[in-house]
C-alpha cells in the first residue's frame, strides 16, 4: 500500500531520558514524526470530550490507516521493512495521546490482523489482511468470555459444531473491543469434534450474532467494549482459520500482542508524566512553581525512573522478537513490569497535581484511569508473573 508520508522532523522525546529511538531506522523515524504530528494536530484536541462521552472517534481510522498502522507487521501490506522495536513506538505514541486509541490500533492490526496472518492460509491472509489494513475492514477480537479469562486455555465455553461445509457457533463473549462497530470478529470456539480451540472469521452481520456495548466503563472510555452473543451463527470452512488448530496458535498471537501492550504501557505513563511536568512548572504556590520543590521533584524523577526502566525492557523484548528470539515469558515479564511501573507512575503524576489531577483538563486524570484497564487486559500481572515464575523455578503454579 501506498504510505502517506510528510517530511515532519523527528524529535525523540524528552522522557526518552536514554535516547533508546536513536536505534530507530530513519524512514521508521519518519513515520512516527508524521504520525506524532498527526495526533497532535488532530487527536489530543478532542479526546477528553470523547473519553468524557464514552464515544469513539470514526473520523481518526482512516487518517491512521493511510499512516500505515495498520499495515505494518504483515507481508501481504508492510509499505516499508520495519522493525518491531519501531511498532513498539507506534504503540508508545499512540497511547501518549490517548491509550484508547492505542488499544483500538492494537486490536485492529494485532488481534484480528494478527489472528489471520498466525492463523490463516495464504488465501486467507491475500484476501482478509489488505482490507483491515486500509480500514475498509474492522476487525474485532472475540476470546474472552463472561465466565472465561485467564483461563481461556481450558475453560472457553463457545462451542463451534461441524456440519457438512459450515461450523456452528454457539457461545457468548465479554470485553470485546471495536465489537460494536467492526465489520469481522475473529470468534475462537472449541471443537466439538476434537475439543480443541479454533478460530473463525465471522462477518458481524451474520444471522445470530449480536453486540451490545457495555456501559459505565471508567477505564479506556472510547474503546468500544461489548458483549457478543453468538445463536447458532453458521459460517462456512472457508472462514475457518486454516492454520489454527489448537490453543497454541491461540497464544502465538498473543504472545506478538503482549509486548506491544506493555509498550502501550509505557507511552500511557509518558502522557502523565509529560502533563505532569508541563503543569509543575506552571502552578505558582508560595510564590513560585511548584516544580521546584523537592518533594515535586522527587515524584517527578520517581516517575521518570520507571518509564526509562520500562522502555529499556520493551525495546529488548522487542529487539529479542526481531532476532526471533523472543518467549512467551519475554512479553509476559515486560507487560507484568510495564503496566505495574506504569500505574506507580500515573499516581505519582496525579498527587504532583494536587486536586486537579483528577480533572480531565489537566492532561493526567485519563491516563490514570485508563491504567487499571491496561494494567489488566492481555493477561494480568498475577498470570504474566506465573509465566516467568514457571519458566525460573521449572514448575506450574497457575493452579
Amino acid at each position: 500500500m501506498e504510505l502517506l508520508v510528510t517530511m515532519t522532523e523527528f524529535t525523540p522525546l524528552l522522557s526518552d531520558f536514554y535516547d533508546y529511538s536513536a536505534s530507530l531506522a530513519p524512514q521508521e523515524k519518519q513515520v512516527l514524526a508524521d504520525l506524532r504530528d498527526y495526533l497532535e494536530r488532530d487527536v489530543r484536541g478532542i479526546v477528553d470530550d470523547y473519553w468524557e462521552r464514552a464515544e469513539f472517534p470514526h473520523e481518526i481510522v482512516k487518517p491512521l490507516a493511510d499512516l500505515g498502522l495498520f499495515a505494518m507487521p504483515w507481508d501481504e501490506t508492510k509499505p516499508f521493512e520495519n522493525s518491531a522495536v519501531f511498532r513498539g513506538w507506534v504503540a508508545l505514541e499512540l497511547a501518549r495521546v490517548d491509550a484508547s486509541v492505542a488499544t483500538f490500533v492494537g486490536v485492529q492490526n494485532g488481534l484480528a490482523m494478527g489472528s489471520i496472518a498466525v492463523g490463516g492460509s495464504p488465501e486467507q491472509r491475500a484476501e482478509w489482511l489488505p482490507k483491515l489494513a486500509s480500514a475498509e475492514l474492522v476487525g474485532a477480537f472475540g476470546l474472552t468470555e463472561p465466565l472465561s479469562g485467564s483461563d481461556s486455555a481450558q475453560g472457553l465455553r463457545t462451542t463451534a459444531t461441524r456440519d457438512g461445509d459450515e461450523w456452528v457457533l454457539n457461545g457468548s463473549k465479554r470485553w470485546i473491543g471495536n465489537a460494536t462497530f467492526s465489520d469481522v470478529t475473529v470468534i475462537w470456539a472449541k471443537s466439538t469434534e476434537d475439543g480443541q480451540v479454533k478460530g473463525f472469521i465471522v462477518p458481524t452481520s451474520t444471522p445470530g450474532y449480536s453486540a451490545t456495548k457495555i456501559e459505565r466503563k471508567q477505564s479506556l472510555r472510547i474503546v468500544q467494549n461489548a458483549d457478543i452473543t453468538l445463536e447458532d451463527v453458521r459460517v462456512p470452512d472457508s472462514l475457518r482459520l486454516q492454520n489454527a488448530n489448537s490453543f497454541r496458535d491461540t497464544a502465538k498471537v498473543l504472545r506478538l500482542t503482549r509486548a506491544e501492550v506493555a509498550w502501550a504501557a509505557v507511552g500511557n505513563a509518558i502522557g502523565a508524566y509529560e502533563a505532569a511536568v508541563k503543569y509543575t512548572n506552571e502552578r505558582i504556590q508560595f510564590g513560585k512553581p511548584i516544580a521546584s520543590h523537592q518533594l515535586v521533584q522527587n515524584m517527578l524523577v520517581k516517575a521518570l525512573s520507571n518509564i526509562t526502566a520500562s522502555l529499556g525492557m520493551v525495546v529488548r523484548t522487542s529487539q529479542l522478537l526481531d532476532e526471533g528470539r523472543q518467549t512467551d515469558e519475554h512479553a509476559a515479564l515486560a507487560k507484568a513490569y510495564a503496566t505495574s511501573a506504569m500505574r506507580e507512575t500515573v499516581g505519582l503524576c496525579r498527587e504532583a497535581l494536587g486536586g486537579n489531577g483528577i480533572v480531565l483538563d489537566h492532561g493526567v486524570a485519563r491516563h490514570m484511569a485508563d491504567a487499571e484497564a491496561i494494567y489488566s487486559y492481555e493477561g494480568t500481572r498475577e498470570m504474566n508473573t506465573l509465566i516467568v515464575g514457571r519458566k525460573i523455578t521449572g514448575k506450574a503454579a497457575f493452579v
